[in-house]
């Protein structure tokens, strides 16, 4: 029973219930990003391009055979214009990732420069009294 205690104050303490509200956040940021590139930035660039839908791009190594139906053989293709849609979308993610982390630490660096009063005046008078010595 003292295991089983032990993993309920880990699972309940703060940060993990952080991650977990982080991580549930984040795959719905994952989501909204995935449709954002797909939806509203790729057809621009596609009709900029002449035309050209990026997530049908794809080499095919040896196409489909359904010639035989008892034997059908399946396409073998590297889709790299799906992979273009995942690039765009992993830096859209890490730039807006890298902004919230940069806004955070702006907070942080105000909040520890925020030297109270009584604590600057100790030290402005500690200062005079080492400079006296």
């Amino acid at each position: 029973m003292g295991m089983l205690q032990e993993f309920k104050e880990f699972a309940m303490r703060g940060n993990v219930v952080d991650m977990a509200v982080g991580i549930v956040i984040g795959a719905a940021f994952g989501k909204i990003v995935t449709s954002l590139v797909s939806d509203i930035i790729m057809p621009p660039i596609g009709w900029i391009t002449g035309g050209i839908d990026f997530s049908e791009m794809k080499w095919v190594i040896r196409p489909a055979d359904n010639s035989n139906p008892a034997h059908k053989i399946p396409e073998v293709a590297i889709a790299y214009g799906s992979f273009i849609n995942t690039v765009i979308a992993f830096v859209i993610v890490a730039f807006a990732i890298f902004i919230l982390v940069k806004i955070i630490n702006r907070f942080y660096t105000k909040a520890a420069a925020a030297t109270p009063p009584d604590v600057a005046l100790l030290t402005e008078i500690r200062d005079l009294l080492k400079s006296r010595s």
